[in-house]
Protein backbone atom coordinates (compact mmCIF):
# COMPACT_ATOMS: atom_id res chain seq x y z
CA UNK A 1 0.00 0.00 0.00
CA UNK A 2 2.68 2.54 0.76
CA UNK A 3 4.46 1.89 -2.23
CA UNK A 4 1.31 2.36 -4.24
CA UNK A 5 0.89 5.82 -2.30
CA UNK A 6 4.23 6.77 -3.26
CA UNK A 7 3.84 5.80 -6.47
CA UNK A 8 0.72 8.20 -6.70
CA UNK A 9 1.90 11.11 -4.49
CA UNK A 10 5.19 10.87 -7.30
CA UNK A 11 2.55 11.15 -10.40
CA UNK A 12 0.73 13.76 -9.01
CA UNK A 13 3.83 15.94 -8.52
CA UNK A 14 4.49 15.23 -12.23
CA UNK A 15 1.55 16.10 -12.92
CA UNK A 16 1.36 19.51 -10.91
CA UNK A 17 4.96 20.84 -12.49
CA UNK A 18 3.32 19.56 -16.15
CA UNK A 19 0.47 21.88 -15.79
CA UNK A 20 2.72 24.66 -13.87
CA UNK A 21 5.15 24.52 -16.96
CA UNK A 22 2.24 24.79 -19.27
CA UNK A 23 0.48 27.36 -18.02
CA UNK A 24 3.34 29.65 -18.57
CA UNK A 25 2.87 29.62 -22.05
CA UNK A 26 -0.72 30.90 -21.61
CA UNK A 27 -0.44 34.81 -22.86
CA UNK A 28 -1.34 37.32 -20.54
CA UNK A 29 -2.04 40.70 -21.84
CA UNK A 30 0.41 43.48 -19.79
CA UNK A 31 0.01 46.27 -21.72
CA UNK A 32 -0.09 49.70 -21.00
CA UNK A 33 -2.64 51.75 -23.94
CA UNK A 34 -1.84 55.03 -24.04
CA UNK A 35 -3.10 58.03 -21.15
CA UNK A 36 -5.46 59.79 -23.21
CA UNK A 37 -5.59 62.23 -20.44
CA UNK A 38 -3.92 62.51 -16.72
CA UNK A 39 -5.92 63.42 -13.86
CA UNK A 40 -5.51 66.93 -12.34
CA UNK A 41 -4.74 66.98 -9.16
CA UNK A 42 -2.10 68.84 -6.42
CA UNK A 43 1.34 67.12 -6.63
CA UNK A 44 0.93 65.83 -3.69
CA UNK A 45 -2.32 64.08 -4.00
CA UNK A 46 -0.95 62.79 -7.50
CA UNK A 47 2.21 61.77 -5.74
CA UNK A 48 -0.18 58.93 -3.36
CA UNK A 49 -2.37 58.44 -6.47
CA UNK A 50 0.87 57.05 -8.60
CA UNK A 51 2.35 55.12 -5.58
CA UNK A 52 -0.71 53.70 -4.41
CA UNK A 53 -3.33 53.33 -7.09
CA UNK A 54 -2.14 54.08 -10.54
CA UNK A 55 -0.70 50.13 -10.77
CA UNK A 56 -4.05 48.68 -11.30
CA UNK A 57 -5.91 52.00 -11.93
CA UNK A 58 -4.49 53.97 -15.30
CA UNK A 59 -2.51 52.67 -18.10
CA UNK A 60 0.64 52.77 -16.59
CA UNK A 61 1.10 49.84 -14.52
CA UNK A 62 4.19 48.89 -13.21
CA UNK A 63 4.28 44.89 -14.17
CA UNK A 64 6.72 43.28 -11.87
CA UNK A 65 8.62 40.39 -12.65
CA UNK A 66 6.14 37.72 -10.95
CA UNK A 67 3.26 39.26 -13.28
CA UNK A 68 4.87 37.16 -15.91
CA UNK A 69 4.63 33.66 -14.33
CA UNK A 70 1.66 31.67 -14.09
CA UNK A 71 -0.90 31.45 -12.11
CA UNK A 72 -0.10 34.78 -10.95
CA UNK A 73 0.11 36.16 -13.84
CA UNK A 74 -3.88 35.68 -14.31
CA UNK A 75 -4.41 37.15 -10.96
CA UNK A 76 -2.61 40.12 -11.25
CA UNK A 77 -4.33 41.14 -14.81
CA UNK A 78 -7.53 40.23 -13.56
CA UNK A 79 -6.62 42.89 -10.91
CA UNK A 80 -5.54 44.95 -13.43
CA UNK A 81 -8.50 44.78 -16.33
CA UNK A 82 -11.25 45.01 -13.35
CA UNK A 83 -9.18 48.51 -11.65
CA UNK A 84 -9.35 49.82 -15.12
CA UNK A 85 -12.63 49.24 -15.47
CA UNK A 86 -13.73 50.33 -12.44
CA UNK A 87 -11.86 53.68 -12.58
CA UNK A 88 -9.08 54.61 -14.52
CA UNK A 89 -7.15 57.83 -14.04
CA UNK A 90 -6.16 57.76 -17.48
CA UNK A 91 -8.86 59.04 -18.51
CA UNK A 92 -10.06 61.10 -16.22
CA UNK A 93 -11.07 64.24 -17.79
CA UNK A 94 -12.84 62.29 -20.41
CA UNK A 95 -15.42 61.46 -18.33
CA UNK A 96 -18.39 64.03 -17.75
CA UNK A 97 -18.48 65.63 -14.64
CA UNK A 98 -21.38 63.83 -13.46
CA UNK A 99 -19.21 60.54 -13.78
CA UNK A 100 -16.42 62.53 -12.07
CA UNK A 101 -18.17 63.26 -9.19
CA UNK A 102 -19.79 59.26 -8.86
CA UNK A 103 -16.24 58.02 -8.94
CA UNK A 104 -15.17 60.78 -6.47
CA UNK A 105 -17.91 59.34 -3.86
CA UNK A 106 -16.94 56.19 -4.79
CA UNK A 107 -12.68 56.59 -4.03
CA UNK A 108 -13.91 58.26 -0.95
CA UNK A 109 -16.28 55.66 0.60
CA UNK A 110 -13.47 52.85 -0.33
CA UNK A 111 -10.61 55.00 1.27
CA UNK A 112 -12.62 55.88 4.20
CA UNK A 113 -13.71 51.75 4.72
CA UNK A 114 -10.02 50.95 4.34
CA UNK A 115 -10.71 49.34 1.30
CA UNK A 116 -7.84 50.72 -1.19
CA UNK A 117 -5.29 50.25 -1.78
CA UNK A 118 -6.48 46.33 -1.20
CA UNK A 119 -4.30 44.40 1.38
CA UNK A 120 -3.53 41.83 -1.15
CA UNK A 121 -1.74 44.74 -3.21
CA UNK A 122 0.07 46.83 -0.08
CA UNK A 123 1.56 43.22 1.08
CA UNK A 124 3.66 43.11 -2.09
CA UNK A 125 3.93 46.93 -2.24
CA UNK A 126 4.69 48.41 0.78
CA UNK A 127 5.44 51.36 -0.37
CA UNK A 128 1.24 51.75 -1.22
CA UNK A 129 0.12 51.62 2.02
CA UNK A 130 -1.34 54.91 2.86
CA UNK A 131 -0.18 56.71 5.52
CA UNK A 132 -3.12 58.66 7.82
CA UNK A 133 -1.60 61.92 6.16
CA UNK A 134 -1.70 60.35 3.05
CA UNK A 135 -5.50 58.57 3.18
CA UNK A 136 -6.27 62.28 4.65
CA UNK A 137 -5.01 64.42 1.43
CA UNK A 138 -6.63 61.97 -0.45
CA UNK A 139 -10.05 62.61 1.50
CA UNK A 140 -9.47 66.05 1.29
CA UNK A 141 -8.84 66.15 -2.71
CA UNK A 142 -11.83 63.66 -3.56
CA UNK A 143 -14.03 65.92 -1.07
CA UNK A 144 -13.29 68.94 -2.46
CA UNK A 145 -14.19 67.50 -5.96
CA UNK A 146 -17.37 66.44 -5.19
CA UNK A 147 -20.34 68.49 -5.74
CA UNK A 148 -23.22 68.92 -3.03
CA UNK A 149 -26.47 66.58 -4.26
CA UNK A 150 -28.20 69.95 -5.68
CA UNK A 151 -25.35 70.77 -8.20
CA UNK A 152 -26.17 67.25 -9.54
CA UNK A 153 -28.34 66.84 -12.93
CA UNK A 154 -29.33 63.77 -13.96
Amino acid sequence: MTARLGKLVKWSAALVVTLLVVAQFIPVDRSNPPVQSDVQAPAEVKAILVKACFDCHSHETRWPWYSRVAPLSWWINGHVVEGRKDLNFSRWPTFDFVTQDLLLREIDKQIENGKMPPRSYAVGHPEARLKDSERQALLDWVRTGQSDDSDLMY
